[in-house]
């Protein structure tokens, strides 16, 4: 599983992960693992696995680390 860090996370339950490279991954709170959104904060690390939504590449699986 690849790691980053929340970016950015909106009050209509999806977020931004940065992954490390300059680039950005978006989720949906449905991709959440363990963990409720609100639960999340920006600058959280987090594992996922980058997956293909609808509008492109997406992180599925997110979790804290």
């Amino acid at each position: 599983m690849a790691e980053g860090t929340i970016k950015k996370l909106t009050d209509k339950g999806f977020g931004f992960i940065d992954k490390g490279n300059g680039e950005d991954l978006f989720f949906h709170n449905s991709a959440l693992q363990g963990v409720r959104y609100d639960d999340l904060h920006e600058g959280q690390r987090v594992s996922y696995t980058e997956g293909r939504g609808q509008k492109g590449p997406c992180a599925e699986n997110v979790k804290p680390v």
